[in-house]
């Protein structure tokens, strides 16, 4: 497997562009699955999630291409692709591709709504939680579905006619599971209205990608959505959203390593629960018109206790990265994760920096060093993963991180972005 080398002490000095958010684009590519006409999506980054679910949707049978470069375009900027699904050829979603991302099990939505049928196998994905179902087959089942477990595999039936609209209260807050009710939603006959929806700006890409289809959708941005169904959706040409995650781990990265960094396309308003937490540890931060800069100069970096809860609040997704940061404040700092009850695997690897860490539960007690020393890490998930990419940024002599499989699920060029800002950091090939 491929590693990632560092060597730790220099500031980060530049601009960085942020590629479309992974969290945006996946569930925007299954949302083609939803019309027979062409889904054009712009700005898609280049990440094996994306790879993986282009096989998923192509054994359903959806035509991708992926479009050529532009004169004059900046090789960060993102992919533009088409998704035709003009005819679904199998509604099956089997183990061997769906086991390896989670997301790809949001498939059921529109192959249920369109086909009247799916037969998709339950989840896999990163190791943070269980993470179960339940809430999508919940909402399906309200939606009129019939639905059974078979061998591993979610088999589900749309009544005769298919899907029908009703009231969907979620009794907690999911965005996978309003993804895919707002999508099955989109076709079904009558009114559907999803209280205690998530309101995420993923969520709010997405349902405004399918207004651009045709869907009749209130409520964007808020926690009710209402979905007029209709009979059919067409194509549409759309834009994915800046990754709010990709920004926040940049600006954590200069805030722990000290310089100067634009964020070109950052838009501070995905984010500004973590922005206003990372401004408190005396990271100065300005809204530019293309994009946001993040400083510091001088001072110690300065303990903030944390929360982490569903947008708008601080995100569970940045955790870990903050976590790292908090390693060299100047005290001590604790973060309470209230999304995911297994999402401190990342602990005992920042451990091995010297940082001096201690978990309670749900409860991280940081007690920050002046200085970490390098170490050899491995990699846990896709957001521990870069944790340790900026704890190593800011520790003093070499960081070698394993299994970095996990980074290129989620960061586009990440190598090659902080590179260009003056980190002295590699590939190593497995």
């Amino acid at each position: 497997m491929d590693r990632i080398r560092l060597i730790g002490g220099n500031e980060l000095n530049g601009e960085i562009a942020i590629s479309g958010a992974k969290n945006a684009a996946l569930p925007l590519m299954i949302a083609s699955l939803l019309t027979d006409e062409p889904l054009i999506l712009q700005n898609v980054p280049r990440l094996a999630d994306v790879k993986q679910l282009e096989r998923i949707l192509e054994n359903h049978g959806v035509d991708i291409a992926v479009h050529g470069r532009r004169r004059g375009e900046d090789d960060m900027v993102g992919q533009r692709m088409t998704f035709h699904a003009a005819d679904i050829v199998d509604t099956t979603a089997p183990y061997d591709l769906v086991s390896k991302m989670r997301a790809s099990f949001w498939v059921i939505g529109p192959l249920l709504a369109r086909c009247h049928e799916a037969r998709v196998s339950l989840p896999g994905g990163c190791a943070i939680g269980t993470r179960p179902v339940d809430l999508f087959l919940f909402g399906l089942k309200a939606l009129g579905a019939e639905i059974d477990i078979d061998e591993g595999y979610v088999v589900a039936k749309a009544p005769q006619g298919g899907l029908v609209g009703t009231t969907i209260t979620f009794p907690k807050v999911s965005v996978g599971a309003t993804h895919t009710i707002l999508m099955a939603a989109t076709l079904a006959r009558g009114t559907t209205v999803i209280e205690n929806a998530a309101m995420e700006p993923e969520i709010t890409n997405v349902a405004e990608c399918l207004v651009a289809m045709g869907a009749r959708i209130t409520g964007i941005g808020t926690r009710t959505l209402t979905i007029d169904g209709v009979g059919r959706l067409h194509g549409a040409t759309v834009d994915v959203i800046p990754d709010r995650i990709e920004t926040g781990t940049f600006a954590i990265a200069t805030a722990m390593t000290g310089g100067n960094v634009l964020l070109r396309g950052a838009r501070p308003e995905h984010l500004q629960a973590a922005l206003d937490i990372l401004a408190r540890t005396g990271a100065q931060l300005t809204v530019e018109p293309e994009g946001l800069r993040v400083q510091r100069h001088d001072g110690p970096i300065l303990p903030v206790d944390v929360e982490t809860d569903p947008f708008p609040g601080f995100p569970t997704d940045l955790q870990a990265q903050f976590m790292a940061l908090m390693t060299m404040s100047a005290g001590t700092s604790h973060i309470r994760e209230t999304i995911f009850e297994n999402r401190y695997m990342h602990v005992a690897e920042l451990v091995r920096f010297g940082a001096d860490i201690a978990v309670d539960g749900q409860v991280a007690t940081i007690r920050g060093k002046t200085q970490l020393k390098g170490a050899q890490v491995m990699a846990t998930d896709l957001r521990a993963s870069v944790s340790l990419v900026i704890a190593g940024l800011a520790a003093k002599g070499e960081t070698v991180v394993n299994r970095i499989y996990h980074l290129d699920r989620g960061f586009e060029g990440l190598e090659d972005k902080l590179s260009r800002c003056g980190a002295q950091i590699e590939r190593v090939a497995g």
